[in-house]
């Protein structure tokens, strides 16, 4: 039962220039996730797909292998998580190594720990499911969402819902952005990290942040450090 933690960590990125390296809280964030999957003592190998020799370096400081490196077809903006994560399972296969599960886990990802990637796991395989990633609840409901139109007036996307009362509305979630566990044969078949039979973990607002710009980064480190105060 052999199991894979795969970070996809490419050296080019626009709004945040080495993103994936970047200090965040005097740590490379990419060390966070490597560090994670390390502690959560479950995985056969931690590897890091990237194009980049810094990067490689940095992972393998913190405890990553970098066994072969991405290839440029996959490292530009136009490549998915599932051309890299296929790139991989492939080079992996050609060395004459498989395994039966996977975990895609990003590398701007500070606040999973080695717990949150046990219980994905242990719901994958005692589910039986094909995949299992974390989600958040929308802070706000999305049946009331808004759209501004040309002409600069406003109209509901659901019109329907103008005078419901927002307990009676049904809660809606969105997907973390942190990691995804999945079974390698379904995945390898259908080639998508979210089928019908997927499930998530919905966890607490506190301990998430997309991570696009400064202002995400600065709003991020803030709730590490509210959350890891929390905690102690």
């Amino acid at each position: 039962m052999k199991k894979v933690a795969i970070i996809p960590a490419r050296g080019g990125s626009k709004r945040i220039p080495r993103k994936n390296i970047k200090s965040f809280l005097n740590k490379p964030i990419i060390a966070y996730s490597i560090e994670a999957a390390v502690e959560s003592a479950l995985f056969d190998e931690v590897m890091v797909s990237t194009d980049d020799e810094e990067i490689a370096s940095i992972a393998q400081k913190f405890g990553a292998q970098v066994p072969f490196i991405r290839s440029e077809k996959n490292a530009d903006d136009y490549a998915t998580t599932v051309d890299v994560l296929i790139e991989v399972l492939n080079a992996y296969q050609e060395k004459g190594e498989e395994f039966e599960y996977g975990c895609c886990l990003y590398p701007t990802a500070p606040f999973v720990n080695a717990s949150i990637l046990q219980e994905g796991f242990s719901l994958l395989k005692e589910n039986n499911r094909d995949s299992v990633f974390p989600v958040l609840p929308f802070g706000f409901p999305i049946q009331r969402a808004i759209k501004i139109k040309n002409d600069r007036s406003i109209a509901l996307f659901q019109q329907e819902h103008l005078h419901t009362r927002s307990q009676d509305l049904e809660r809606s979630y969105h997907d973390a952005g942190q990691f995804y566990w999945f079974k390698m044969e379904p995945f390898l078949e259908k080639k998508k990290l979210w089928t019908d039979n997927t499930e998530v973990i919905v966890i607490d607002e506190l301990k998430a942040q997309d991570i696009d710009n400064p202002v995400d980064w600065a709003l991020a480190e803030l709730k590490y450090k509210l959350a890891f105060h929390e905690e102690k």
